[in-house]
């Protein structure tokens, strides 16, 4: 017995080896990388958790097309600036959503970002139309954003120059915008209900850089039948989706066909001119997740742009104190800020850009994944190969960028001090993904930031030395917690 049991365990071991060199030989053609092992991929070289450093250290030593084994998934890495514009604007290869485990069963291949094919295309169309006519980049949005900056105002003048921790009242005010282009109204920053989502929401982004997520994808038969972290996001992500159809019951009882007022008023207009057409995918399943995606993309990525702008002013105060200089020299003092201020303010625009370069919210660009077997710079991609650009490696990249790592609002200005467009600033990605909501978000950050350094002073809480310039690894990059006070400017009638 002892002997049959050797020649089992010999046999076994000749299987899984075997089996290891016949993926070894399927993967020769894919571009260079760290050296997976069976399972467990390249994790005992990289680690478990993923980050922008890791990335850029791997693009300098296996080059700017590299691939991470996670278990038996293939992830191709496109870095710097030629390759990712490459992959993100010269070809539509890489222009669909990768549709992992964890992503198949949270979305459903529903809404505008999870989705694929002609339901991705129809949400996304009827996403660009329904914002323009609901005045993206119009006075009427403007005036919201203004509003709620100036609510901002009132809460950091009430803390009464106090230690307060910006995050909850920033989130609150970016989520409400989104919930008057989709609602058309917003919410107290008392109401239990709102409040009860923004937490769900939080707990999904802080979920996606975690290890019980890696787990899911990996193991999704298994993990999808155990207690969990990941649960509690499903869970999380249910509720979410849950206010958003009760907000959509709302509309439909007091519906106006005749006079949409915000976005699920023009949805369900929609569905009831496409009712009965084989080829419409408006249905109310899309519905409540193109309302979840709004505040996916909408709310976590520009409220964290917002902290960590306020966050480096404090860390920066020579900045800030040119930022106010040019606010106070170039607007008359009962001027109304508007977004074409941004203009007459050089200066200013060049640090709100430079505040989302240096401290670009996500890891990665959202995966994608190849559209068809794709022959690129000699090697081969096949088909359905999740595809990842690395757009913080065009953020950094020091061929591009003069001082990369440094805070240097001068990558966005001439030498006469005129601000400059670069098109190697992608922080709102490039190509047919390229983010929705880039006006929305680009109106949102220069307005809250101007009203705001307009009217305080930021600075550390007393006998506080320093702040943590390190992000949070989680879906998104975000400050450690902290406080600040707001000394409002003294002013002269």
């Amino acid at each position: 017995m002892e002997e049959v049991g050797k020649w089992l365990l010999a046999l076994f071991l000749t299987a899984v080896m075997l089996y290891f060199l016949k993926q070894l030989w399927s993967r020769r053609n894919y571009p260079p990388g760290p050296f997976p092992l069976p399972f467990i991929g390249v994790a005992w070289q990289t680690g478990i958790r993923v980050t922008p450093t890791l990335l850029i250290k791997l693009a300098k030593r296996y080059g700017n097309i590299y691939t991470i084994w996670s278990g038996h998934m293939a992830i191709v890495v496109f870095s710097g600036f030629q390759a990712v514009k490459e992959a993100l604007i010269q070809t539509e290869d890489f222009a669909e959503r990768q549709m992992t485990p964890f992503f198949k069963e949270a979305f459903k291949n529903k809404g505008i970002i999870f989705s694929n094919g002609p339901n991705w295309k129809q949400q996304r169309r009827f996403g660009l139309i329904t914002m323009r006519k609901l005045g993206l980049g119009k006075k009427g949005m403007e005036n919201r954003i203004e509003e709620e900056a100036h609510r901002l105002v009132k809460i950091f003048a009430r803390a009464k120059e106090q230690p307060l921790d910006p995050s909850l009242p920033v989130t609150t005010a970016i989520s409400n915008l989104i919930c008057i282009m989709v609602f058309g109204y917003r919410f107290s920053a008392k109401d239990e209900k709102f409040q009860k989502m923004l937490r769900n929401l939080n707990y999904y982004m802080k979920f996606g850089g975690s290890f019980v997520y890696l787990l899911y994808e990996l193991f999704p038969r298994v993990m999808k039948y155990l207690p969990g972290y990941h649960q509690r996001v499903f869970r999380a992500l249910n509720e979410v989706t849950l206010f958003a159809k009760e907000e959509v019951e709302k509309h439909r009882e007091l519906q106006s066909l005749h006079d949409p007022q915000d976005f699920i008023d023009y949805y369900l207009l929609q569905m009831e001119k496409t009712k009965g057409d084989p080829e419409s995918a408006y249905d109310e399943e899309n519905l409540a997740q193109c309302i979840v995606d709004f505040f996916i993309a909408g709310t976590e990525t520009t409220a964290t742009t917002l902290q960590w702008a306020l966050l480096l002013m404090v860390a920066y105060p020579e900045i800030q104190e040119k930022v106010r200089k040019e606010i106070e020299d170039t607007l008359d003092p009962t001027h109304s800020i508007c977004y074409q201020d941004r203009v007459k303010l050089p200066y200013t625009y060049a640090v709100i850009h430079e505040v989302m370069r240096l401290k670009y919210v996500l890891i990665a660009g959202v995966p994608r994944q190849s559209a068809k077997d794709v022959n690129l710079y000699g090697y081969h991609i096949p088909k359905g190969t999740l595809v990842v650009t690395d757009l913080n490696s065009v953020l950094y990249d020091p061929k591009r960028w003069e001082t990369p790592e440094k805070f240097n609002p001068h990558h966005f200005l001439d030498k006469d001090g005129h601000f400059i467009s670069r098109e190697d600033f992608l922080a709102f990605g490039a190509g047919p993904r390229v983010c929705l909501g880039e006006q929305m978000a680009r109106m949102e950050l220069f307005l809250f930031v101007t009203i705001l350094l307009r009217s305080f002073k930021f600075q550390l809480p007393e006998g506080v030395k320093e702040l943590s310039l390190e992000p949070v690894v989680g879906l998104s990059l975000h400050p450690h917690p902290y406080k600040l006070c707001a000394i409002p400017h003294c002013r002269t009638p």
